[in-house]
């Protein structure tokens, strides 16, 4: 399979949790959060197209990667699934939901990419050029509330994932799709989810410095819209407990 996940096997029987995460990261930024979930169900951390171990994948934008990590599913043989992606990782699993309504148990986007025009470009290209620890870590900083320290592991991590060749190349391709115009990101097609057969919760920030807070009250009154006051963009990292609550909530409701 061309697409990387670090499978967490959960109870026999129980529907699945897909992860996927935001831009220019991988799927062991979810480590912590799939142990921790992997009591209640099956926890599938993807490495998105064109990002970690999933390079071998035609690196391309939401859409593409929603074909595939669907096509994927597939022949794994996960009929339904419940989705949660950050950023990059959230508009896509938008676009799966929006695509096999059928197939979704849940959504759960956190601070998602597509809800609005507004979008840090200059701060995702630091991230997008970023090597080393020490880049990383600077690059790291606009994307996080003030004060917040990552974990050197995950710096170390990501250092070596960007370090494979063919990854930076990869992760250029898919920065180019980020935006409609210079400075600004396509929007998702919002109306196609505000009646769906599966409930969606909305997590976002209230500080964050690359998608605007204020685009969450764009969100159809369908989704359970989750505040995190003063959180940035890096939710995963930056509010765990609160992630880990609204899956185990989401996965919970249909065991």
């Amino acid at each position: 399979m061309a697409l990387n996940a670090d499978i967490c096997e959960g109870p026999a029987g129980s529907i699945p949790l897909v992860l996927l995460h935001g831009f220019g990261g991988a799927g062991f930024v979810w480590r912590d959060v799939a142990a921790r979930l992997s009591a209640l169900t099956t926890v599938i951390p993807y490495d998105l197209p064109g990002h970690g171990r999933s390079l071998e994948e035609p690196a391309g934008g939401a859409g593409r990667m929603a074909k595939s990590l669907l096509a994927d599913l597939e022949s794994r043989g996960h009929a339904r699934f419940h989705l949660c992606g950050h950023s990059l990782g959230g508009a896509t699993a938008a676009l799966m939901a929006m695509r096999v309504p059928e197939r979704v148990a849940s959504l759960t986007l956190l601070a998602p990419g597509g809800f609005g025009p507004e979008i840090h470009a200059d701060a995702l290209a630091g991230w997008r050029d970023a090597k080393s620890p020490d880049a990383l870590r600077a690059a790291l900083m606009p994307m996080a509330a003030p004060g917040f320290t990552f974990a050197e592991t995950v710096l170390t991590d990501l250092s070596e994932a960007r370090r494979v060749e063919g990854a930076g190349q990869a992760l250029g391709t898919i920065y180019e799709t980020l935006f409609s115009a210079p400075g600004m990101q396509g929007c998702l097609p919002l109306e196609n989810l505000a009646d769906t057969p599966f409930p969606i919760r909305l997590l976002w920030g209230t500080a964050d410095a690359i998608l605007p807070f204020s685009q969450s009250l764009n969100a159809p009154p369908v989704m359970e819209r989750i505040v995190l006051e003063g959180a940035g963009h890096m939710l995963i990292e930056e509010r765990p407990d609160a992630v880990i609550a609204a899956l185990k909530a989401a996965c919970s409701a249909s065991v």
